[in-house]
């Protein structure tokens, strides 16, 4: 920053646990940033516990701050968290919470007591009312904030709708290596094609397997993800006749997923619109994409913004259309060929770690600017 003092920031993101999104975090600290990071030491819910990795740590501080009921996104807190910001007393708070939880109201709270600036992050792309105590709470965020960061421009206009007038910048909560995620030479096997998500209904995996059976000659199948719905999902595979080509796989560390992509020639994210929930990006969509994967989406949510003319969209909850879809991305090497290359571009342009930093950096910036409220 030009010998200027460095800008201190302090993050609280429960997110920041899993390794490779911390490469945002050194990128934010080299742009001339103290930057501290305070993490739970592991996030617990239905799906099993995530323990931190640290893999990117350099040029800034990633510490562990005890939290109380893990895996509760709504009433999830930090008991220490106001010594912690008194005693680093940050010109910003940058709250990676979404406004209706109770570590938002905490962290907003302690941080307007050391008169530090503050930001919150959301992907919440559905305009939802919420009883108290969670309504008191997002409105104290929305009254007092001073900027916010959202995933998606479709979350921006939820949280206009419900009346934040200040800055938001539409900026993805993290970004994704190009040096990680790369492509590979096609090896030689029978067509493969990956999901790698939660099993959970709201991500269609099932609508994926219909599609799947659907598919003549001897196809493989790829499913690599844990939840609640996974031995569901396996019987309707053998129900379908298709659980000889389908592979299940565990969830592995973030640092292990570059490879998973190298597995499978085509990536699909069948996803589902319900009442309460819509798809917010699609990360394995990019990570695709950056690995010369061809990808298919359905059109739930931010999934078409993500891909834009980069792969092929189906309406969800379509089968036959995905198979379809899955079909072309067998048989057609020139649109394979094509959708590769805007892939590999688009992922780079846009959703890179790099210019995440940047952006995040611009709001931070602006945020400091003599006059800003």
């Amino acid at each position: 920053m030009n010998g200027a003092p460095s800008l201190r920031v302090l993050m609280l993101s429960k997110a920041c646990i899993v390794g490779i999104y911390q490469r945002k975090l050194e990128l934010i600290a080299a742009g001339g940033v103290e930057l501290l990071t305070l993490v739970p030491p592991s996030w617990r819910d239905e799906h099993g516990e995530t323990v931190l990795e640290r893999v990117y740590t350099a040029g800034y501080r990633l510490e562990t701050l005890p939290i109380a009921r893990s895996g509760d996104y709504h009433l999830h807190y930090y008991p220490d968290l106001g010594g912690r910001i008194r005693a680093f007393q940050p010109h910003i708070v940058h709250i990676d919470e979404e406004p209706y939880n109770a570590a938002a109201w905490q962290a907003l709270y302690h941080a307007r007591r050391v008169r530090a600036k503050t930001l919150f992050f959301s992907w919440q792309n559905l305009y939802r009312r919420y009883p108290p105590p969670f309504s008191w709470g997002e409105r104290y965020v929305l009254n007092h904030a001073d900027a916010a960061i959202c995933g998606t421009e479709s979350a921006a206009e939820v949280w206009r709708a419900k009346g934040f007038a200040r800055s938001i910048a539409v900026i993805p909560q993290f970004g994704t290596e190009p040096e990680l995620f790369t492509p590979a030479p096609r090896s030689e096997r029978p067509f493969t094609i990956g999901y790698f998500g939660r099993m959970v209904e709201e991500k269609g995996v099932g609508v994926l397997l219909e599609a799947f059976a659907l598919l003549d000659g001897q196809p493989r199948l790829i499913l690599l993800g844990g939840g609640t719905l996974r031995d569901p999902l396996r019987r309707r595979a053998a129900q379908l006749g298709i659980a000889d080509r389908v592979e299940w796989r565990d969830p592995v560390a973030s640092t292990a997923m570059p490879a998973q992509y190298h597995d499978i020639d085509a990536l699909a994210l069948p996803s589902l619109t319900r009442p309460n929930w819509k798809e917010q990006f699609g990360r394995v969509l990019v990570e695709a994409m950056l690995s010369g994967v061809p990808v298919v989406g359905s059109d739930s949510g931010a999934i078409p913004d993500v891909i834009g003319a980069a792969g092929l969209i189906v309406p969800e909850g379509d089968s036959a259309a995905l198979a379809a879809a899955l079909r072309r991305l067998r048989d057609e090497a020139g649109l394979v060929d094509t959708l590769v290359k805007r892939g590999l571009a688009r992922a780079r342009d846009r959703f890179t770690h790099e210019r995440v930093a940047a952006e995040t950096l611009a709001v931070y910036r602006a945020l400091m600017e003599p006059g800003t409220e």
